[in-house]
This record gives structure tokens, sequence and C-alpha cells, in this order.
């Protein structure tokens, strides 16, 4: 069987939901808009705001933006999923997920990078931030994290996308590259160093990047005043929390995909393979909304200033 007979991908790591089906559907589509509402709530806090303009709340108007790109390739598709009998996709549909869910991790684990660049430039470096970090070079930043995970997810998919298949069964809930590159009947070694080489470019380099930043920030935080570890540790904590959050769910992915798992349909695997695409969308915007001080009160000022502007006219 070649790839040209295989028009559809079955999912078996869904199991029968019976009367828990609606229930399902009720609390993925609950948590889509949450996502939704949070993350387009600060992306139009930050672009109304000018108090907001700065490199760091633009890098967080990024990864918000990241963060719908990541829910869009998944919660429709899951929602649909939920409700049918037959748990099957399409070829190019399957393809373009991958192409959308990779993109998403490649796009995140960047822009925390960058992030972690920037707070080490404004805490270790203060004297020279905005020389540093001018509208060009936060530009340039922004479009290099979009641009060369677009270029390595398309030559990735570009080379998944032709192999001859002899299978149709991926044992995950969405599709998967390397859980298509296994069904091929065909040598894929070359596609298994490309693979490898993608996940030490989009996950291993951004992580040792995020190290070395911190690793600079807690030296001055130690060897500085109290001031500046106060600084660093109102800015750096959610970072520091949304680092570690995605890292958890994208290491745990990347093992298990590849490795095999006996019990695709475990409870706990699914839980654990959309951890990183469910619960990351959901916690960077409240995690930021909440500990920011600055975002917090421009959120404020966007929710409420028409109500406190209205009685204000009135007394005047």
């Amino acid at each position: 069987m070649n790839s040209s007979q295989i028009l559809f991908f079955t999912l078996s790591a869904y199991g029968d939901p019976g009367p828990l089906r609606f229930l399902y559907f009720s609390l993925v589509l609950v948590l889509l808009l949450l996502i939704v509402f949070c993350n387009v709530l600060l992306i139009a806090v930050i672009c109304v705001t000018r108090s907001l303009h700065e490199p760091m709340f633009l890098f967080l108007c990024s990864l918000f933006a990241n963060e719908l790109l990541g829910s869009s390739g998944l919660f429709p598709f899951l929602l649909l999923q939920i409700l049918a009998d037959v748990h099957r996709v399409s070829a190019p549909l399957c393809f373009l997920q991958v192409f959308v869910l990779y993109l998403y991790g490649s796009v995140e684990f960047f822009i925390l990078a960058v992030m972690s660049y920037d707070r080490y430039v404004a805490i270790c470096r203060p004297l020279q931030y905005h020389s540093l970090m001018t509208p060009q070079k936060v530009a340039v930043l922004v479009a290099l994290t979009w641009a060369l995970p677009f270029l390595t997810i398309t030559a990735l998919v570009g080379m998944s996308a032709p192999l001859p298949l002899c299978r149709s069964v991926i044992d995950k809930i969405y599709c998967g590259n390397y859980a298509i590159v296994k069904l091929s009947c065909a040598d894929t070694r070359l596609h298994n160093i490309y693979g490898l080489s993608y996940t030490v470019l989009s996950v291993v380099l951004p992580a040792l990047s995020i190290l070395y930043s911190y690793a600079r920030i807690l030296q001055v935080c130690c060897s500085g005043s109290r001031q500046t570890r106060q600084k660093a540790l109102s800015t750096c904590t959610p970072h520091l929390a949304s680092v570690l959050n995605f890292s958890f769910g994208c290491c745990f992915q990347i093992l298990q995909s590849r490795f095999e798992t006996r019990r695709a349909s475990d409870p706990l695997q699914v839980f654990l393979s959309l951890y990183f695409l469910t619960c990351q969308p959901l916690f960077t915007p409240l995690l930021y909304g909440l500990k920011m001080a600055k975002i917090q009160d421009a959120c404020q000022q966007l929710l409420c200033g028409g109500r406190a502007a209205a009685p204000a006219q009135l007394q005047a």
C-alpha cells in the first residue's frame, strides 16, 4: 500500500466516552473560550496602552498570539473528534495539524528564549538596555522567532508528506509527525536524523540560551542589592514559571512520541500528551495577567475605564 492509497488516518487513542461525551465536549469548549478570551484581552491591552509599548510587552504580545495559534490547531479538531463515532482524519488535514502544532511549539520556545535574553539585558546591563533593545532589534527578534520555525517545520512536513505508508492507524488523539513517519514502509533514517536535528534546534538550543540567561541573572542577584533582587523576582517569576511548565509538557511529549506506548488510550497518557497544548495557552495569560502590575492596571483601565469615565462626566 502506497501513500496515494491512504486518504485517511485513524486515531486509535480515543476511547468510547459513552454518556460523558457531551460533558467532555462542554469542558473542552469552555476551555477554548477561556483561552481565546484571555489571550485576545491581553493582546488588545498591550496594543492600545502606550505605556506597554516596551520590548518585554511586545514579546508577550507575540507569545499570546502564539497561544491562539496552538489552540486553533487542536481544540476545533478535538471538539469534532469527541462528537464523532469514527475517529478519522483526512491526510491533508492531518499534515496541516502537524504543521500548526509543531510551529506553535517551536515558536513558543524561541519567544521564551528571546524573553530571557530581554530580562538578562534589563537586569544585568540596565544602563545599556535601551541602546541594546532598540525597536528595530525587537522587530528583528520577533520576526526571527516566527521565520526560523516556519522554515524548519515546512521542511519537516515536506519530507514526511511524500513517504509511502503501509499503515493508517495513529496511536494518538491528534496527528504527530513521528507517529506518521513510523507508519512508513520506506527507509526513514534521514527523517529521523532531521527530526532529531529539529529537536536540537527548536528545543535544546533555546533551552540552553534560557539557562545561560538565568545563570547570569542569578549571579547578578547574588552580588547585587536588595532592589535588584526584587526587580528580578517580580519580572522573572512569571517567565520562569512559563518556561518550566512548557518544558515539562514538551519533554513528556517528545519521550512519548519517540518510545512505544502499549496503552495509547490510557487516561494519564492522553492527559500528558495534551498538557502542553491545553494548559500552556491558558496558564500563560493568567500568569502574566495576575503577576505583572502594569498589565493588571491596563486591564482595569480597559475594562472599567468607560464605566469610571461616565460618572466623572456627569459630575462635571
